[in-house]
Formats: structure tokens, C-alpha cells, sequence
């Protein structure tokens, strides 16, 4: 059996590697890492491009593929690991890198993953879960590994699989730019996991469907929580308030949830599945940012537009969520260098970015500046935040305005957030 999947697995590996992909902003970050004698790690949720991202990352040379989510394997009871490796050498060859996918379904995956490495193997994984990073990839691989997050398509990538090129001489024609905005309105609306971005299946009916699976395999059946509705509930209002404060005592009183740290525990699960990101108020003292409400954030917008119980679209929010998503995928962590903030005064600013022991940069978002009592209230908490933070970049993320705004020496650049998001490549 073994021999056969193998076999079956190595033809879909070619199979798919004849095929075009859309390039990942990622692909020269992993690339460098790509010959040394570290563990690849890829990681991020389900149907993000993790796959696809490995291979398309070996294709220039000789490497043998095992998928450990398939379906036959799972069936059978799980696999051998010698018998596996002898089944990959007969069908690749003496090769020495190999990717496995879906890496933590394989049981006591890390000690297989060790001993390969202690041979020499070159190994590139992939896993769905973040708790191969934040847990199991901290104690049993310390300081042999790499890990490479893939999330869904950012917005260079979204107007890759658009086909949509800027053309810097005629940027600025109503007709390229009219075009732009409606893909930006796609993007801010569906968000960008490629089945959704490539093939243009309905966003809403898939997304709600990928979503039920990512809390059913990565949340009740990996931690067996034997609350299953409770959690799906806990998920549901979570997605519905993101870009919202929360706190775990607010959770409990309305979920009726039966213990803070059950409610907790409930929370890093969605959070390790990919499915939210909590973030914290910035402070210089840890009491004041444990004991602060957090913010909640969904990793794609297209989760949203499709599990949020809303009365109308907030344009402004979806535009926070956005900008967070972007500054994860940049490679800001939250809560070690990117947090939002409150000012003596109760101001609150969207995002605190620090760079070493320096707060580098504060950003607000804002859909509609028409109102001028919308323009003072940002730019009043960002001049109140940067003499309290000694910030001098400050930033507001518009729906399409650029200009200044000067005060007492500080400059607010107000930005329009497609161009924000096409200066990262």
C-alpha cells in the first residue's frame, strides 16, 4: 500500500510542477535559506499556498515529496517511518531533500524529523498548525529550524493572479486607476486565499466551508475539546467583533463559557489554526499589557464577508484588518514589535510599530475623511501619541487621498492604502 501512495504521490508531485503559479513575495527570503543545513518550516492555515509554495521552492532541483494528509494513509492507521523512507528512496532515487507535507499528522513527527537531520537529510515541511511553531518547533528543534509563514495572497500577489500590471507612465489615467480601486475593492472585500483569488469560486460559500474545516481538523480534533459548539460560538463572535477590543471576562459573561482559562485556552487553539490574531496595547510595563483588553484580528478579510454576523459592511474596519494581516505578512510579530495603543487621554492609535527598543512608526486607518471632526479625532490621537511615544513617523492609511498635515515640527503623511500595500515587494 505504502509503495503504491508513494507512487501515486510522486506522479501528482510532477503533475503539478508543470503547472504556473503565482510568484510568492516570500520566495527570496525561503530561498536563501534553502541550502542550509536548517529545517525548512512552512507554515500557515489550510488552502493558503503552503504546498505549492514548497514545490514551486525545490522545483529547480532533485528532491523526493511525501503527503502525509492523504486520505489512504490516514485510513490505514498511520505509517512506518523506515518502511516510508525506504518506499521514497526506491521510487526517487539516492536523493537527499525531501518535502513533507502536512508534516503533524504523522504521530511523533519531530523524532522522525530529527534523525533524518542527523543523517544529513536537507528537509522542507509544511504544517497547518501554529502550534508547530510556537510549541513543538521550540522544544523539540531548537535552533534547527526555519520558519517560513505563508498566508494568504497580499496584494501584489492578488493582482498577480488578476493579471493586473501598473504601468508607471499611466498610473495616473482615471481608467487604470478606476480599475485598481475595483480590485482593491474585491481584495478588501474577499480577501485572498487563492482558490478564491485564482479560480474565482464564490467567496462567501467557500470561505464558510474552509472555515467550519479549520476549527473542526486544526481546533476540536487535534485538541479534543469536547465543547465543540462552544468553541464554534467563541469563533464566530470573535470573527463578527475583529478589529474590536475584547476582554476574556466580557467573553465569559456572554458566551456563558465555563472558566477564564477554558476561555483562554479556547482562544490560543483559533489563534495556533491560523484563524485570529490577538493584539496587544502597547506599555513599557508587561502588567499594563497583560491586564489591557486585546484586539481581535481575522488572518483574511474573506473570513469575514463570510462568518461575521454584520448590518452593513465597515469599510473601516475591514480596512484595520487588512493593514494588520499586511504587517504580519511583512513580518512584523505581534505583540513583540507591533501593538495598538491608548494615549493618556483615551486616544487610541490602530498600530504601534516598534523596531528594536524604538517605537518606529504609528499608523492610523481611515476609510472616510469627508467628515472634518473624523480627520481631527486621527489626527489628534497620532500628535498626542507621538509626544507621549517620541514617534516622529506618523501615518494615516486612506481609501485613495494623499497629502500632508503639518503641527508644532511633526508631519502626519496621509497615504492611500493601495499604495501603501504595492510598496512592499
Amino acid at each position: 500500500m505504502l509503495k503504491d501512495i508513494v507512487s501515486n504521490q510522486k506522479l501528482q508531485k510532477e503533475q503539478l510542477l508543470t503547472l504556473s503559479y503565482i510568484r510568492r513575495t516570500k520566495e527570496p527570503f525561503a530561498k536563501k535559506w534553502l541550502d542550509s543545513d536548517l529545517i525548512k518550516v512552512v507554515l500557515g492555515p489550510r488552502r493558503a499556498g503552503k504546498s505549492v509554495f514548497s514545490l514551486v521552492l525545490l522545483k529547480d532541483r532533485p528532491f523526493m515529496y511525501f503527503n502525509f494528509d492523504d486520505e489512504v494513509l490516514l485510513s490505514a492507521g498511520g505509517v512506518a517511518t523506515d518502511e516510508l523512507m525506504k518506499e521514497l528512496h526506491a521510487a526517487y532515487g539516492q536523493i537527499k531533500t525531501v518535502l513533507f507535507d502536512e508534516i503533524q499528522n504523522l504521530p511523533n513527527w519531530e523524532l522522525f524529523v530529527n534523525r533524518l537531520h542527523r543523517e544529513g537529510y536537507n528537509l522542507v515541511l509544511t504544517g497547518s498548525s501554529a502550534h508547530l511553531l510556537s510549541k513543538e518547533l521550540a522544544t523539540h528543534l531548537t535552533g534547527r529550524h526555519m520558519p517560513i509563514e505563508i498566508l494568504p495572497f497580499d496584494f501584489n500577489e492578488f493582482l498577480q493572479a488578476k493579471k493586473f500590471q501598473i504601468d508607471p507612465e499611466y498610473s495616473s489615467l482615471p481608467q487604470q486607476k478606476g480599475n485598481l480601486l475595483n480590485l482593491m475593492e474585491n481584495y478588501l472585500q474577499n480577501g485572498g486565499f487563492p482558490e478564491v483569488t485564482v479560480n474565482n469560486v464564490d467567496s462567501k460559500d467557500y470561505l464558510e466551508v474552509l472555515f467550519d474545516a479549520l476549527l473542526f481538523k486544526d481546533v476540536v480534533k487535534r485538541h479534543r475539546v469536547r465543547f465543540s459548539t462552544q468553541i464554534g460560538n467563541l469563533g464566530a463572535h470573535l470573527i463578527s467583533n475583529f478589529a474590536n477590543l475584547y476582554t476574556v471576562r466580557k467573553l465569559l459573561e456572554i458566551l456563558n463559557l465555563k472558566s477564564a482559562s477554558t476561555t483562554e485556552k479556547y482562544i490560543k487553539y483559533l489563534e495556533e489554526a491560523y484563524l485570529i490574531f490577538s493584539l496587544l496595547r502597547y506599555s513599557p510595563k508587561s502588567v499594563q499589557r497583560i491586564k489591557s483588553p486585546r484586539k481581535v484580528y481575522a488572518v483574511d478579510n474573506g473570513f469575514i464577508s463570510a462568518k461575521a454576523i454584520q448590518h452593513s459592511p465597515d469599510k473601516g474596519k475591514l480596512m484595520e484588518n487588512l493593514v494588520f494581516t499586511e504587517l504580519v505578512k511583512r513580518g512584523s510579530k505581534s505583540n513583540r514589535d507591533l501593538f495598538y495603543y491608548k494615549t493618556r487621554n483615551d486616544r487610541e492609535i490602530d498600530f504601534v510599530l516598534k523596531n528594536g527598543y524604538q517605537v518606529a512608526e504609528l499608523i492610523q486607518v481611515c476609510y472616510d475623511l469627508t467628515n472634518p471632526d473624523v480627520e481631527q479625532r486621527e489626527t489628534k490621537a497620532l500628535f498626542e501619541a507621538s509626544e507621549e511615544l517620541k514617534v516622529k513617523k506618523l501615518t494615516v492609511l486612506t481609501w485613495d487621498e494623499k497629502r500632508e498635515r503639518e503641527k508644532d515640527g511633526m508631519t502626519i503623511h496621509f497615504k492611500p492604502l493601495w499604495e501603501w500595500l504595492l510598496e512592499y515587494k
